[in-house]
């Protein structure tokens, strides 16, 4: 008993149950209880009042009872006034098959046993709370029902997992762990934690996620029978801090899932895409920095509230990806980094643990237990909150140990190479096991370099992503766009380099928040011209996504024709609406994407050669291009005319046509345009009466796709 003071004073002691709670000792039934600071302490025994006896002055109470007690005959009266029974009575709660599962990685409900979860114990309801702390000395729990003391519950350790019943609590407590290494204390939030407090307040709150009802099965069904390459997907990104506001403050899930349902099906986008609403402590980050792989972001409600977020999107069809970071984390005390006052779950070494871009921690992917953490964190939100799937963010400097890093601050794997072999070996798992337990799911790249395989099967060597963003095409459509179209004439190829390697994965087209912030202006102030062509020069562009293979990502505001860059901090301009001209553009959004919807050659054959046939790539002298796209039963022409002249009698060579008839046009008065379109188009023919090309107004800036049968 000494030696368990001393261990206790010293706060070094792993195993607490073994000296409190119900014992036998000396063929007597004692309760051992322990309150520093106390000076009585009552118990109800079999439905009676008794005290307990203080033995040590360092708070150590103990109460003799009845031979046939068992743990749940009595009852402890806690400083906090609640009559509850004793935390040290119960057994284990992180049991040995968690252990090893854990320890291999392949939990894969992890996040049901970790953190602090309202649970049924032995009979008794009350809140499980598990940590992974392998290199502490002592782990307690401390929070509202302790009055924040870490000397009152200690946490026993079982294969580095501290755990710890406390019973007759439940939702809405706050909680954080207090870690003793070797000479320091640390206070952390719970890693698995599914509430935090809102910032800058970081503690963990109790919530029990799994007593939503849902009502999107009907949604969910229809995503299992659907082929993801072969269905029209375009995705509207959305800050929904910045997204709208009320008077300043933020909405509410709740509140912008009415809003943002209704908008997204009248603009005809098939998906929101959040940036990341894990918690996050700085709302300058744009979620981007996470210290709460589990929890959604507090800032617009509760975690119920998020999960009537989704299930009210999916019940008007509208799906909900996220934006995922398991890329990097920030050094925030309260958080991650040092957790057990080591490198525990990212890297020792700077040049393998540091990111020197964002000044953030990266994960130790090649240690089990932390890749468990990450996938177990996938999983949860495609179990407990119905996502849709994910944008993996920042996956090339996963790939690469050398990103962003100077000759010398950086570690060759095994063989040599920059390549970071164990996150490569994360990311195969982690896509093997969501599209085994969750095949609708999607999972995309956001990757930014020529690494091979991105979206090829794992089977066949690849890292198994369903999609990959477009980055060069995003970059290279932006650079050609942001030159005026008198000098387009010589940079044509800049245009058309990205179909040389189109169909070498399985693309998706952005316009995203990356390309409207930090100097780079939004999407109508980088086009040339006056006011008129700026917006020709969007309707284009935009048009010319549609158009071109692969699925399509608009971030928000760009469809409303916004100047200014975007701020995280500040509301859209929807006050640009009461502008005819921006009426105009968000009318064009609207009406392209519904137009993309119901027109499968678009989109049929996204990521397959056969879907598209160049018609004429050469015309750099009126900066024009043309080509087809295709599906088993539809067969678009599209020509892009990227220069301001308009030309009344342009010849396209197209040989064995037999009907074409224009079926949209971004030239419309409607959407701003100057109206030169083409109600009929002259067939030409040989001296053989033989139909080989096409003669019709080439508007200005302008697309125009039409719809066109062949001699069969």
């Amino acid at each position: 008993m000494c030696v368990f003071l001393e261990h206790f004073q010293e706060k070094i002691h792993s195993s607490p149950h073994d000296v409190l709670g119900l014992h036998l000792v000396d063929d007597k039934k004692v309760i051992r209880l322990w309150r520093p600071g106390a000076e009585n302490i009552y118990l109800e025994v079999f439905g009676s009042i008794v005290q307990a006896k203080r033995v040590d002055s360092e708070g150590l109470f103990v109460c003799e009872v009845p031979e046939k007690t068992e743990c749940r005959d009595y009852r402890v009266y806690h400083q906090n006034g609640l009559l509850a029974n004793d935390p040290y009575a119960f057994g284990p709660i992180f049991g040995e098959l968690d252990k090893h599962l854990f320890a291999q990685g392949v939990h894969y409900r992890l996040y049901e046993v970790m953190g602090g979860k309202v649970t049924t114990h032995q009979g008794i309801v009350g809140v499980k709370f598990t940590v992974w702390a392998p290199n502490a000395k002592w782990v307690s729990l401390v929070g509202d029902f302790n009055h924040w003391d870490g000397r009152i519950n200690p946490m026993r350790s079982y294969g580095g997992v501290w755990e710890l019943f406390i019973p007759g609590i439940g939702n809405y407590q706050k909680y954080k762990f207090e870690i003793h290494t070797d000479g320091e204390v640390l206070i952390k939030t719970d890693p698995y934690a599914n509430y935090c407090e809102l910032r800058p307040a970081n503690a963990s709150i109790v919530f029990d996620i799994d007593r939503y009802e849902w009502h999107d099965q009907t949604w969910r069904e229809k995503q299992l029978k659907r082929n993801k390459d072969s269905y029209p997907l375009s995705i509207y990104e959305v800050h929904l801090g910045s997204w709208k506001k009320r008077e300043g403050n933020y909405l509410n899930y709740k509140e912008i899932a009415f809003e943002l349902a209704q908008y997204c099906n009248q603009m005809g986008f098939s998906h929101v895409e959040l940036l990341p609403i894990t918690e996050y402590p700085l709302d300058e980050s744009w979620g981007y920095q996470v210290t709460g792989f589990f929890a959604p972001t507090s800032r617009f409600g509760t975690p119920e509230d998020f999960q009537y977020f989704v299930d009210y999107l999916h019940q008007q069809n509208i799906g909900v990806i996220l934006d995922w970071v398991p890329a990097h984390f920030p050094i925030d005390s309260h958080s991650l980094h040092l957790f057990d006052g080591t490198a525990l779950y990212e890297h020792k070494d700077i040049r393998q643990g540091y990111h020197p871009h964002w000044s953030t921690c990266i994960f130790n992917y090649g240690r089990f237990e932390v890749s468990n953490f990450l996938i177990a964190s996938a999983l949860f939100w495609l179990d407990k909150m119905h996502v849709d799937g994910f944008r993996v963010d920042a996956v090339a400097s996963m790939l690469y140990l050398d990103y962003g890093r100077e000759v010398g601050e950086w570690i060759p794997n095994a063989y040599g190479g920059r390549e970071n072999l164990a996150a490569i070996e994360f990311i195969k798992h982690l896509n093997s096991i969501v599209h085994q337990l969750f095949p609708f799911a999607l999972m995309c790249a956001e990757e930014s370099t020529s690494f091979t395989g991105v979206t090829h099967p794992l089977e066949k060597g690849g890292l198994g992503f369903d999609l990959k963003w477009n980055m060069g095409w995003m970059n290279d459509s932006l650079q050609y766009f942001s030159k005026d179209p008198l000098f387009r004439s010589y940079h044509q190829n800049t245009l058309t380099f990205s179909l040389l390697y189109a169909f070498s994965e399985k693309f998706i087209l952005p316009l995203s928040h990356d390309e409207v912030v930090h100097g780079k202006a939004n999407l109508l102030s980088k086009m040339p011209g006056d006011d008129w062509k700026k917006f020709a020069n969007a309707r284009l562009f935009y048009s010319y996504q549609i158009c071109h293979p692969g699925k399509k990502l608009v971030f928000m505001g760009i469809e409303l024709g916004m100047w200014k860059e975007w701020s995280s901090l500040e509301e859209l301009p929807w006050e640009l609406l009461g502008y005819e001209r921006h009426q105009m553009l968000q009318r064009f959004f609207q009406q392209i994407n519904d137009f993309y919807r119901k027109n499968f050659a678009l989109w049929q054959w996204d990521f397959d050669s056969k879907g598209f046939e160049w018609i004429d790539f050469s015309d750099q002298y009126n900066c024009c291009i043309s080509y087809l796209r295709k599906a088993k039963e539809q067969l678009l022409f599209c020509v892009h005319n990227f220069s301001a002249n308009c030309i009344p009698n342009y010849v396209i060579h197209l040989p064995n046509v037999v009907r074409i008839v224009e079926v949209f046009n971004t030239d419309k008065e409607e959407y701003g345009g100057s109206g030169k379109l083409n109600p009929s188009i002259k067939i030409m023919n040989n001296l053989q009466k033989k139909p080989i090309g096409v003669q019709f107004q080439l508007s200005p800036l302008a697309t125009m796709i039409f719809e066109v049968q062949f001699v069969s």
